[in-house]
């Protein structure tokens, strides 16, 4: 991958005229634009593949490193996560981003556009193991040339205990080679969308420059005391055998059963708790209840012994007991959720686990149960079982023995799961490497305080999203777990000591300087050792621990800017402008990126956070592919073209959740073909019939007649309220505001002006001034839409841009209001609308009659209110034209009881004759 090259600077823009050199530019001066081609018919088929090469060949959005800071908008894009395929919510968000920075390179900013590949991580290895039927065994020697068994879908039907074992380099050699091919497939797609990423600047979360950047932080969050190792209880999903951070949780609810269990007194009598966990009764600790309970006042010092297994415990008061659940008293054991864990430290109560990181309970009988009763249950039926097999066991035991009070009653608990889990989580004590973010008490510094006050610094879009993250640092209750016991990511750049009796000290670190990054711990010596010392006396071992996805995702800031690598580039993006991302990743992409560049750099790493939506299917449910209700958008694109795409998810408002709507497509599509069509026509007034080329000048004095100057007028009210849409970061309301002004000029000014602008009634070769006008406010309008509806729909207005421009209208100035007010004067925007609203009328007036458009009306009167009086008489010449009217055309004002509340403005044809219609002509 490219360590970000600097790319060429784009092409020079067009030169209109001396005093205005920016291409299109509307304003006082005269702008002469030279129209090369007009297609005889126009079409959308193929401008995807044409536009992306052409500006991969001009370097239309290759950065220009010699911009300055703030010339430069910069975007942390999310790297998608390769895994398989990109679906339709990728389409949907990536959109967003792409209008916004389309956007702000017409505003005159450098945009820095990079894009990502998250390739190391979980998802990938279950994708390898799947497409290849294997997974990886690191105990196994490296094979070279090694044929993986299955390529494809026949890996997916291989059973996880049959898939071939291969060596750990074997595996991450299979997973390299797989992502390779998906991230050509996804700069494919990309590519067909039209995202406006700089191609030369991309980077892979497994790549050097990645794993130095992951390392060097690590290691200065170690320097900093930061970053810490503790042996200590913490979720451990135990189908993936990795321990799990608190970010990565997923609640969801798992059937269960509550069972009344009794433990006994000195003197025998019971003291009933319920659990849904029997299979823990080897485990408990303790038994705790609240210390306002009076039902247990006289129990709290005094001790009870654990049923089937007669182990002694202590009955114990904490506040975080709940009186009105169950018994109201509970066994805490080591560990069955996260208030065990609480209980055991701050009751500083011992550690009896006896659930093992595979799920089983130990195949060794645990030395507090050897010498009781229970030793024989455990040894013969509950060694090395799973928890469900267990717990079977155990409550047959408690029934034998007269412990269990009644039957088991069914109930459904709420159980934390791996977000990629398939099991409920167990709680394991294990060594892991964390990462201080606010969970836990820090005697330096009060950070969660720091990291709430970020986040108040933070411009999110939409403000409410801001809630969640306040509520997700707010509700912290441990340090950021980063160590994961997987094999494709990110290694943790450490080494132990091993003390002369060959015992791995984890107290003696070992570590690389930061000029030796990257290091892989597992197959490299430290600094002084050689191979020939790992694991012996005397030597060292690495750390075989992998960080997780998010501590190498978070520097994505960093890594992108150049931290530590590109210092010219580094002063130029960073802090970056915007991170946009979906809402649910904000307690873990945004939250983490925010802690390193809090902790790095002492900043926030970005301006802006702009918060996509979900989308849903059809029957409201969110996409994702766990569910199976995803759409492939390649096929999407195909079928209806990118910019009918784009145009669907441009309708979608940040944070808002949108349904996916073919129909939407549908509309969009047919945007980007009148697109085409108006401008075909628009432009046809510039062409020489012989040589199919010529010249426009777009010379805003030119425009004298009123209609002309009320359409421009309200084409200025669109660019003030589109700019001040996108500036707030609400492009689906640049979107409305633009497409209404664009339909309203397609159906009502190009209809009313189209005699006009063809020269009806002047004597051959004479041009009046107000055709001249009429061809000259069609001209200025069309530049300005394009521009407009150039962040939406790409290729249709690039398409449109290259008949008459040279550049791309991407590289454009976006529009200004100020110029199109000049040229409109005192103009009043309603007198197109009104104007619109007679020549209605006139329409119905026919459709009534069951007669075609082109029927003549020999004479007319037209009533409209007092309000839309001006403009209709203004217009009254193009009303005449384009409603076919040959005879007079009376205006009088509607009185009480006038109008026609089918016609918007209630216009209403009082009087009218109609002549004959036309008759059609036969076919040659």
């Amino acid at each position: 991958m490219s360590d970000f090259p600097t790319p060429g600077a784009p092409a020079a823009p067009e030169q209109t005229s001396a005093a205005n050199p920016t291409t299109g530019a509307v304003a006082g001066d005269v702008v002469r634009a030279v129209v090369r081609e007009v297609p005889d018919k126009v079409s959308l088929d193929g401008l995807e593949a044409r536009y992306d090469e052409r500006w991969t060949s001009e370097g239309t959005f290759a950065f220009d490193r010699t911009r300055t800071r703030d010339e430069v908008y910069s975007i942390d894009t999310p790297p998608p996560t390769v895994s398989g395929s990109l679906h339709v919510g990728h389409v949907f968000s990536y959109t967003h981003t792409d209008v916004v920075a389309r956007y702000q390179r017409m505003q005159g900013k450098e945009v820095f556009y990079p894009m990502g590949w998250d390739d190391n991580g979980l998802p990938t290895e279950r994708r390898v193991q799947n497409y290849f039927g294997v997974r990886c065994d690191p105990s196994l020697p490296y094979v070279e040339g090694f044929v993986p068994p299955h390529q494809g879908t026949d890996g997916k039907n291989v059973k996880p205990g049959d898939q071939v074992p291969v060596s750990r380099r074997n595996f991450i050699e299979l997973c390299e080679r797989l992502t390779a091919d998906d991230e050509r497939q996804f700069e494919e797609l990309w590519r067909k969308l039209g995202l406006s990423v700089d191609w030369s600047q991309t980077y892979q979360t497994i790549d050097a420059t990645s794993r130095a950047a992951s390392q060097r932080a690590f290691l200065r969050n170690l320097e900093r005391g930061e970053a810490y190792q503790a042996e200590a209880p913490g979720l451990w999903d135990v189908t993936f055998q990795t321990a799990v951070a608190q970010a990565e949780l997923e609640a969801r609810e798992y059937p269960g059963h509550y069972h009344r269990v009794a433990f006994h007194r000195p003197d025998g009598t019971p003291v009933h708790i319920e659990t849904t966990r029997p299979e823990l009764l080897p485990a408990v600790v303790a038994l705790i209840a609240h210390p306002d309970d009076e039902r247990y006042q006289d129990l709290f010092g005094t001790t009870v012994t654990s049923p089937l297994f007669g182990v002694e415990i202590p009955v114990l008061a904490h506040p975080a007991a709940a009186m009105d659940k169950g018994a109201g008293i509970a066994m805490c054991c080591t560990f069955g959720d996260l208030t065990d864990v609480q209980w055991w430290r701050e009751l500083q109560l011992p550690t009896r686990s006896v659930v093992q990181r595979d799920g089983r309970l130990s195949r060794e009988t645990p030395e507090w149960i050897a010498a009781g009763p229970g030793a024989e249950l455990f040894s013969e039926q509950l060694a090395g079982k799973t928890a469900f097999s267990a717990r079977s066991a155990v409550v047959d035991a408690l029934r034998a023995s007269g412990d269990l009070d009644g039957e088991p009653k069914a109930t459904q608990r709420m159980t934390n799961f791996y977000e990629k889990g398939d099991k409920p989580l167990e709680i394991v004590t294990s060594r892991q490497w964390y990462i201080r973010n606010g969970g836990r008490a820090w005697d330096r510094r009060d950070l969660k305080d720091e990291l709430l006050g970020r986040g108040k610094e933070l411009d999110f879009h939409p403000d409410f999203m801001r809630v969640r993250y306040d509520n997700w640092v707010g509700g912290l209750n441990g340090d950021w777990l980063i160590s994961r016991q997987r094999f494709f990511g990110v290694a943790v750049p450490v080494w132990y000591g091993v003390d002369e009796h060959g015992d791995v000290d984890h107290d003696r670190v070992i570590l690389p300087t930061e000029a030796e990054l990257p290091v892989d711990p597992t197959s490299q010596a430290p600094a002084g050792y050689d191979e020939s010392q790992r694991g012996v006396p005397g030597g060292f071992v690495g750390d075989a621990d992998v960080m997780d996805t998010w501590a190498t995702s978070s520097l994505s800031p960093l890594i992108v800017s150049g931290w530590e690598r590109d210092a010219d580039l580094f002063e130029r993006v960073y802090p970056m402008d915007l991170r946009p991302q979906g809402q649910d990743i904000i307690r873990t992409w945004l939250f983490s990126s925010v802690v390193r560049s809090h902790l790095e750099c002492g900043v926030l790493p970005w301006k802006n956070a702009a918060i996509s939506g979900w989308i849903l299917d059809p029957d409201r449910k969110k996409m994702s592919k766990s569910k199976g209700n995803v759409v492939t958008p390649m096929d999407l694109l195909v079928e209806h073209g990118s910019d009918a795409v784009r145009y669907w998810a441009a309708a979608a408002r940040l944070g808002t959740d949108a349904a996916f709507e073919v129909g939407q497509m549908k509309i969009g599509r047919r945007l980007a073909i009148k697109v085409l069509n108006a401008s075909k026509f628009a432009l046809t007034f510039g062409v020489d019939a012989e040589t199919g080329a010529g010249e426009i000048v777009l010379d805003p004095a030119a425009v004298t007649v009123g209609l002309d100057r009320a359409m421009l007028a309200g084409l200025a009210d669109v660019v003030e309220q589109a700019t001040a849409a996108f500036d707030a970061y609400d492009h689906t309301r640049a979107l409305e505001v633009t497409e209404s002004f664009f339909w309203t000029f397609c159906d009502d000014y190009l209809e009313l002006v189209k005699d006009r602008a063809y020269g009806a009634g002047a004597a051959a070769g004479e041009v009046s001034a107000e055709t001249v006008s009429a061809r000259t406010a069609l001209a200025l309008a069309l530049d300005v839409m394009l521009r407009l509806l150039a962040p939406f729909i790409p290729f249709a207005t690039e398409e449109v841009w290259s008949w008459w421009r040279t550049g791309s209208v991407h590289r454009a100035p976006w529009p200004v209001a100020a110029p199109l007010r000049t040229a409109a004067g005192d103009a009043n925007p309603t007198d197109l609308a009104a104007a619109g609203h007679a020549l209605a009328a006139l329409r119905k007036l026919k459709s009534a009659a069951k007669v075609s458009m082109k029927t003549p009306v020999l004479s007319g009167t037209v009533a409209a209110p007092a309000t839309l009086l001006p403009g209709v008489r203004s217009a009254l010449e193009d009303i005449r034209g384009a409603g076919r009217v040959e005879g007079p055309l009376g205006l009088v004002e509607a009185t009480d009881g006038q109008g026609d509340p089918d016609v918007q403005g209630g216009i209403v044809v009082v009087e009218h004759e109609l002549g004959e219609p036309p008759v059609k002509q036969p076919r040659a």
